[in-house]
């Protein structure tokens, strides 16, 4: 064997050993689990950049598709959108940065955990392990953004303060642990997050070589969790859905647009920045703001919220600001000039850019083999849990009917 051949050889022995259940399993098989992985900032391209064969196998064993996020293409609103199936304004997750006039001088940021774990900015909407723990289907969540709060009162029966410092292996290992429990006690519905490719493709670029470090580090967790239901023998009774938020594209200091080189920055407040950015005009300066940005810029388009273009689904919510800017692809808007580093790699721009477009992968018994899927909204991955879980759906904008191809008869 070359040593061209053997790392690859290797490579697929891993992914084999990983996805066949053990031959000398007899046990009987146990309830269905469901296990919702995702992948922060997995554009669905990465795919193909041979980084990932557990991910590829599982793609091509299974149904996979480059999924359309919803407007705006970030992190919180859409993985929102995924256990919600409602779009992000209508289940009020509207930005990673937003505002609430139930809530004056407070803006919820990442950075801020006693304020995103405030239930008001979520209780818009229920997320599917909501809805299970209120149906008798036990459920875990493993950093889900949301499941830090409790919603409605509820949160899933086992669940980990988000800590963006617990490696990739280890996020897997406690959902393993979980599943360790005699069957009654195991959580049904599973969710697992990893921040790595993300966090790379923001720092050094969607073409970088740490990009594909994390895809690596990333698939390497996805191959511990295979094997790790192997060994439990629950492999073959769960379905893995492998998801992604967004996409990513590549920016540069040199393709902004500052706010305050249109007007004074006295003038305004930008709730969000980056492909997106929110407005808020101070007092007195509506006009004046509006006119400095209702205008046509070069590499960034402005609304009122209430012509934002339909197709966006977006601008009813009373959290969206006045005014709404979207930058051009691998363009930013920033509210100033700054010291801060532009990041070389960005989201949140038209859902129905390439670039945009997030990973989706399902696998297990109730998937056809072999399937890829014309892209979809987001907004069907809820219907699909559901259906997995066998739990009563809420209202939501999915549609099962655009997934039914991958699924087994």
């Amino acid at each position: 064997m070359t040593r061209l051949l053997r790392p690859l050889f290797l490579a697929a022995a891993i992914v084999l050993a990983a996805i066949a259940p053990p031959a000398f399993a007899q046990t009987p098989k146990p309830a269905p689990l469901t296990i919702l992985v995702s992948v922060d900032g997995f554009r669905a391209d990465y795919l193909q950049r041979g980084k990932t064969p557990a991910l590829s196998a599982m793609a091509a064993d299974g149904a996979f598709a480059a999924m359309r996020p919803s407007f705006p293409s970030i992190t919180f609103p859409n993985h929102y959108t995924l256990v919600t199936g409602l779009r992000p304004d209508e289940h009020g997750v509207i930005d990673n940065n937003m505002e609430d006039a139930a809530r004056p001088g407070v803006v919820f940021l990442l950075s801020k955990p006693d304020i995103v774990h405030d239930p008001i900015w979520w209780d818009q909407a229920e997320p599917l392990w909501v809805t299970a723990e209120n149906q008798g289907v036990r459920t875990a969540t493993m950093f889900w953004p949301g499941s830090d709060a409790p919603i409605h009162g509820v949160q899933p029966h086992d669940w980990r303060l988000f800590d963006k410092t617990v490696p990739s292996a280890a996020r897997t290992e406690q959902v393993l642990s979980w599943l360790d429990r005699p069957p009654a006690e195991r959580p049904r519905f599973v969710t697992l997050y990893f921040n790595a490719v993300d966090s790379a493709g923001h720092l050094a670029g969607p073409d970088s070589d740490d990009v594909d470090k994390a895809l690596t580090e990333t698939d390497a967790a996805v191959v511990l969790l295979l094997k790790g239901l192997a060994a439990r023998h629950l492999l073959e009774t769960t379905n893995v859905i492998v998801v992604a938020d967004h996409g990513m594209a590549a920016t540069s200091h040199e393709r902004v647009t500052y706010l305050s080189d249109l007007m004074p920055a006295t003038a305004f407040h930008a709730v969000s920045q980056g492909a997106e950015s929110g407005i808020r005009p101070m007092p007195g300066h509506e006009e004046e703001v509006a006119q400095a940005l209702l205008v046509r810029h070069d590499h960034m388009t402005c609304w009122r919220k209430a012509d934002i273009p339909a197709r966006f689904h977006f601008g009813k919510n009373p959290r969206v600001p006045p005014l709404y800017c979207l930058a051009d692809v691998g363009w930013m808007v920033e509210a100033a000039h700054t010291a801060y580093p532009t990041p070389k790699g960005e989201h949140g721009y038209d859902p129905n850019d390439p670039q945009m477009a997030a990973l989706f992968i399902a696998h297990g018994p109730s998937f056809n083999h072999g399937v890829t899927l014309p892209s979809f909204d987001n907004v069907d991955v809820y219907p699909l849990l559901a259906a997995l879980t066998g739990v009563k759906p809420r209202p939501n904008d999915g549609r099962l009917a655009d997934l039914a191809p991958a699924l087994a008869k």
